[in-house]
């Protein structure tokens, strides 16, 4: 499973983050997906350790632990503004 690369995506994010407002940085941190997403997403999880998923669930699978890593670094983004850093 590919992964973000964090040096890579620091270079990326961190411009992105000094451009966030408190305001905005809260929203951010407090972003979720909704209810039914997380578990699809659970569900997937769970095929994966069983070793059961097909390939295109496990593309998709792939595609949302991209996804969330690339929401959580701009998670960080945001506490470290929210924490003056």
């Amino acid at each position: 499973m590919k992964t973000l690369e964090a040096p890579a995506l620091d270079r990326i994010l961190d411009p992105v983050g000094r451009t966030l407002t408190p305001e905005v940085a809260r929203k951010l941190v407090a972003l979720r997906v909704d209810a039914k997403t997380q578990a699809h997403i659970d569900r997937l999880a769970r095929r994966c350790n069983e070793g059961k998923l097909s390939d295109a669930e496990r593309a998709e699978y792939e595609t949302y632990v991209m996804a969330i890593d690339f929401v959580a670094a701009l998670q960080a983004k945001a506490r470290a503004v929210l924490n003056g850093a």
